[in-house]
C-alpha cells in the first residue's frame, strides 16, 4: 500500500503540477488514512470498501474535525482512488458510493485562448531548444497528452502525411489524436533543424530529446512549462497538465461534443470528462455576472 502511495504522490508533483503545498495537505490527509485504515487490518487497496471508508468518515466528523476539513480528506482519498484506477491497481472505485460533498468539486486550472497563444509563443525560434518547446507545447495543446505520453512521444509516432499522432496511454491503451495544421508546421520545422542539433551523434527515435540528445523526463518539460509561464507574464500557477485541461476546454467552449472529447483525452469513464463541462459553464457564469445589467 505504501508504494502506491508514494507513487500517488509523485504522480502529483509531476504529472499534474501541483504546488508544494497542495501536494503536502495531500500527504498529510493520506497518511492519517492510510494509517486508519492499516488500524482496521486492511493491507490490500483493493480490500478497502464503503463500510470501510464510512468508518473513517464518521470517526472524521464524531472527532469534531471542521466540515471543511472533512470534505477536503474526502476529496483527496477520492484522488487517490482515481489514481489507483487508472494504473490497474484496484477494479472499483469505493468512494463512487459515496455521495460528495456538495459544494466541493475541485475545477482544474485553465488558460484562456490569449494566455495559451502567449505561452506557446515564448520560447526563442532561433535556437535548437526554444524549436523543440515551441513544437512540444504545440503538440500538447493541439492533443490534449498526459505528459507521460508526450514525452514518451517518438518521431515515427506521427504522421504529417495525415495529420494525427499514434499514444500509447493508460492501461497501454493506444489511441489515435488528431494533430491540427499549426502544431504539424512547427513540427516540420523543428524536424529538420531543431532536433538533429539535439541529437548531435546520439541515435534515437525520441521525438522531443532533451539538450544532451536523450529522453526528456516528465520534470524536465514540468520546468520548461514554468520557466515560460513566467516569460509570458502569466502569474496562474500552472503546470504541463494545465494546457491539457486548457485543450479539453476550449474545445468544448467551441461546440465539440463531449464524446468525441473523451476518446482524445483517453478517459476511460465519460465522467472524468464531464468536469469540463462545469468549468465551461463557471465561465458562462461569470460572464453573465459580469455584463447582465440584473446579474
Amino acid at each position: 500500500m505504501q508504494k502506491s502511495f508514494d507513487e500517488f504522490i509523485q504522480y502529483l508533483q509531476v504529472e499534474k503540477g501541483l504546488a508544494d503545498n497542495t501536494v503536502a495537505a495531500y500527504r498529510r490527509d493520506l497518511s492519517h488514512f492510510l494509517e486508519a485504515i492499516e488500524a482496521q487490518g486492511i493491507t490490500r487497496w483493493s480490500a478497502v470498501d464503503r463500510r470501510a471508508l464510512l468508518g473513517y468518515f464518521i470517526a472524521l466528523k464524531r472527532s469534531g474535525l471542521a466540515i471543511s476539513s472533512v470534505r477536503r480528506k474526502m476529496v483527496s482519498v477520492r484522488s487517490l482512488f482515481r489514481f489507483l484506477i487508472l494504473e490497474g491497481r484496484v477494479r472499483h472505485d469505493p468512494t463512487e458510493t459515496i455521495e460528495s460533498p456538495k459544494g466541493f468539486q475541485h475545477l482544474p486550472e485553465t488558460l484562456t485562448p490569449a494566455e495559451v497563444e502567449a505561452l506557446i509563443g515564448a520560447p526563442d525560434f532561433d535556437t535548437p531548444l526554444g524549436q523543440r518547446d515551441r513544437a512540444l507545447m504545440e503538440v500538447l495543446y493541439a492533443t490534449g497528452l498526459r505528459v507521460s505520453e508526450l514525452v514518451s512521444l517518438k518521431v515515427s509516432d506521427i504522421n504529417l502525411e495525415v495529420g494525427y499522432l499514434i499514444t500509447l496511454g493508460k492501461g497501454s491503451k493506444e489511441r489515435l489524436v488528431p494533430l491540427g495544421e499549426t502544431a504539424q508546421s512547427w513540427l516540420r520545422d523543428y524536424l529538420p533543424r531543431g532536433r538533429p542539433a539535439l541529437l548531435r551523434s546520439h541515435r534515437s527515435d525520441v521525438l522531443f530529446p532533451n539538450r544532451f540528445g536523450t529522453a526528456m523526463s516528465r520534470q524536465g518539460f514540468f520546468k520548461i512549462v514554468k520557466k515560460y509561464a513566467r516569460r509570458a507574464g502569466i502569474r496562474k500557477d500552472i503546470s504541463p497538465h494545465t494546457l491539457r485541461h486548457s485543450f479539453a476546454t476550449h474545445l468544448l467552449e467551441n461546440g465539440a461534443d463531449l464524446r468525441s472529447v473523451q476518446m482524445m483525452l483517453g478517459h476511460a469513464d465519460i465522467s472524468t470528462t464531464q468536469i469540463y463541462t462545469h468549468v465551461t459553464r463557471e465561465r458562462l457564469k461569470k460572464v453573465f455576472e459580469k455584463h447582465h445589467p440584473r446579474a
